[in-house]
């Protein structure tokens, strides 16, 4: 890979990042630029990457915190008026924008197996994947995430945990700094004019769902598409037999992939049996449920038979559960017998536990696996290949909490900023094997999402045959950012083509 070296503002990369009194500090403001190229579905595609800094601005002007970013930005496209942008995040509330970054959309990604399992060295390769031949993108890391982090006032303190806590800590409060931060970015790179995507991951799906809205009511900047990958519940109400009855077909697809079925649930394929298990979760699995204490015997034996079938668990287990399976209970009990228990992220990834015995696994199998290959990697990558040189600790996981979730009305917002914005497209990502957030739910968000029905044909599902983190598997890495490929694409209107409604006659 052919770089060239730009060096831009404040970065000192000759000394470590210290001030008069000695402290790791974080630059305000800063940019790092290398010129790179990779080829992208057999297409030679060259790009700059520029690491760096910017700050979040209060209301009277003053720098209040600083985000760490990178972005990447095609070199060979002369006008940029058409050459989309995709915003990216991920979630947490605390994560940093690394899982996507390095794993997912970004040039380069882990040096991982076919199915994302960590090998030595660590490091990265070539995404030949990646949708940087169809859109820039830019990853933006929140307060305390990755290099970014608060800054101290103009009496050289920090602000109390309560008002950092009312400042960044918070659904509305992250939506609110991270828009005024996103028109920054977007003025000082001369995007005004491009088509702009916000894509997010997990908690992630919730940011930027309320960016959505905020973005184009207090910035007056609107969107083309949102993408929603392994979302949450976006301020959506699933709670009590929804919530119970959705976990079944991420069960069975669970069980069929550790061949804990029955012989002919086993013969089918994924794409037969799911639709079946969901079926059989709306119109007999949620009706028992709301009848709680007061199913008869014959209908709860009938039922729990059925539970069993499909989670792979025993009737005996379902009754004692009241036909209510709790999902850390699951990754437990499915594979008790052979001493091993599965991931919660992405249940393809076995634990061993100290003790068969219990209700829950010692611990999360594939987020200690993920780390071994996320952090030496985005460490590396930052250092030795786009040439960011600080002392700071990049956070994988920054000090966020406690967060507030008080007034999540995420995915109103993002209904609202659909109907107010006939340009805005949405796309939902999910991996059959989440368990934390699971391709049921994500499904069932998406119904909910517009009850009137009017804009369900700017709404799409994508599933995959992984987890929480789809891409780490090689066949879905191809096929989520094709996915993702197509999607922009389509969302991009015609030339000249209007954003309205056409009137519709009787």
């Amino acid at each position: 890979m052919k770089k060239i070296i730009t060096i831009l503002g404040l970065l000192l990369l000759a000394s470590p990042m210290v001030n008069a009194e000695n402290e790791r500090v974080i630059n305000v403001d800063d940019t790092v630029v290398t010129k790179h190229s990779i080829k992208v579905k057999g297409k030679k595609v060259s790009y700059s990457a520029t690491t760096g800094t910017q700050p979040v601005w209060d209301a009277e002007g003053n720098a209040t915190a600083s985000l760490f970013y990178t972005y990447y930005q095609r070199t060979d496209v002369k006008d940029n008026s058409t050459r989309p942008l995709v915003i990216s995040f991920n979630g947490g509330p605390g994560s940093a924008s690394v899982w996507m970054h390095v794993a997912y959309t970004g040039p380069r990604v882990l040096n991982v197996d076919s199915e994302g399992y960590p090998l030595q060295p660590y490091g990265v390769k070539t995404n030949e994947f990646s949708i940087l031949d169809v859109a820039d993108i830019v990853y933006v890391n929140p307060v305390n995430t990755g290099y970014s982090r608060v800054l101290k006032d103009k009496e050289g303190k920090l602000p109390s945990k309560d008002k950092q806590k009312k400042m960044f800590f918070g659904v509305n409060a992250d939506v609110k700094y991270l828009a005024e931060w996103v028109n920054s970015f977007v003025s000082r790179n001369n995007r005004w004019r491009s088509p702009k995507f916000l894509i997010g991951e997990s908690y992630g799906t919730s940011r930027v769902s309320g960016l959505a809205l905020e973005l184009q009511n207090s910035q007056w900047m609107y969107i083309n598409g949102v993408i929603l990958v392994s979302p949450t519940d976006l301020g959506i109400k699933r709670d009590g037999i929804v919530k119970q009855a959705n976990r079944l077909p991420y069960f069975a697809a669970t069980a069929w992939y550790h061949k804990a079925l029955s012989n002919d649930l086993q013969q089918k394929d994924l794409a037969q049996l799911l639709p079946e298990v969901e079926t059989f979760t709306i119109n007999e699995y949620i009706p028992a449920l709301a009848r709680g204490g007061f199913i008869s015997d014959d209908e709860k034996q009938k039922i729990a038979k059925k539970v069993a079938y499909y989670s792979g668990l025993s009737v005996d287990e379902v009754l004692r559960s009241n036909l209510d399976i709790d999902t850390s209970y699951f990754w437990k009990e499915l594979l008790r017998s052979r001493n091993q228990t599965v991931g919660r992220l992405d249940s393809r990834y076995l634990g061993i536990d100290e003790k068969a015995t219990g209700s829950r696994p010692d611990y999360n199998a594939e987020l200690t696996s993920w780390l071994h290959s996320f952090t030496p990697a985005i460490n590396y990558y930052l250092a030795e290949e786009l040439n960011y040189k600080t002392d700071l600790k990049y956070n994988m996981f920054g000090p966020v909490h406690p967060w507030d979730r008080t007034g999540n009305y995420t995915g109103e917002n993002l209904r609202q900023a659909m109907a107010q914005n006939p340009y805005l497209n949405v796309m939902i990502q999910a991996g059959y094997y989440d368990g934390a957030t699971n391709y049921f739910d994500a499904k069932y968000t998406m119904w909910q999402l517009d009850r009137s029905s009017i804009m369900k044909d700017r709404l799409s599902f994508k599933g995959y045959r992984s987890g929480h983190m789809m891409y780490l598997r090689y066949e879905d890495l191809q096929k989520s950012n094709q996915d993702l490929r197509e999607f922009i694409l389509k969302s991009l209107p015609r030339e000249n083509e209007p954003a309205k409604y056409e009137s519709k006659m009787n």
